[in-house]
């Protein structure tokens, strides 16, 4: 792929090098020439511009990318860097970095966001996904389709522990992409059997999240843990 970063601090720079070790190419998009370091990613082509103007993302050619990535430290830049990128270069996939939690909610595809990455969002998920047990937790959301993908991790009263994935009558618009066992990743198979401490992923919509919830956990699962919070 051809991926344009905007934004070359700490962030940008470790995205573009983990793309580039992954075989794509990457542009790094910076505004301040201080920040502009070609040495620290040197496979990256450096472009020194302002991601909010159309002529500068005119002329590093974003409309030839496959993907853009807004990565800098402001939230107004990322969006309006968002919205050029889907509606003026029809940019096939756009990721966004959310800097502050109070915004997260304007990071939708009106505003040209497919992919809205929060790290208060993404710390909150990993700090429950370590310690929830028999709960359902949101890891991300994809905003474009409004699919989120959820993790939930068996107790051993589960309805369905002991029993094979094809005997659990999950609800449409939902899917168990991945098994975590230990230490190591399950691709499910209709024949293989769900285990006590397992950590099943789902991607499913927001609207069938508890049902999701209500199928792997008990039809008590959504009140009970409504109730706790």
């Amino acid at each position: 792929m051809r991926v344009a970063i905007a934004g070359a601090g700490n962030v940008g720079r470790s995205i573009a090098q983990e793309l580039i070790d992954n075989g794509h190419q990457v542009m790094l998009i910076e505004r301040q020439p201080k920040m502009l370091r070609p040495d620290r990613v040197p496979a990256a082509e450096w472009v020194l511009a302002d991601a909010c103007e159309l002529t500068s993302l005119e002329e590093a050619d974003v409309a030839g990318c496959d993907v853009v990535v807004a990565a800098t430290g402001d939230d107004k830049t990322n969006l309006v860097l968002s919205l050029l990128a889907k509606t003026e270069f029809a940019v096939p996939r756009v990721v966004a970095r959310v800097n502050r939690a109070e915004n997260e909610w304007l990071f939708t595809e009106q505003w040209g966001v497919d992919v809205a990455v929060s790290k208060p969002r993404v710390m909150a998920a990993l700090v429950e996904e370590a310690v929830t047990v028999g709960d359902l937790v949101r890891l991300m959301t994809f905003r474009q389709g409004e699919a989120n993908l959820v993790e939930i991790t068996l107790p051993p009263t589960a309805p369905y522990v002991g029993q094979p994935i094809h005997a659990v009558p999950l609800p449409r618009d939902s899917a168990l992409v991945a098994i975590l066992r230990g230490k190591r990743v399950l691709v499910p198979s209709p024949d293989d059997p769900i285990e006590a401490g397992d950590e099943l992923i789902f991607v499913c919509t927001a609207e069938v999240e508890d049902e999701v919830r209500a199928v792997i956990l008990g039809p008590d699962s959504v009140e009970r843990t409504r109730g706790s919070r």
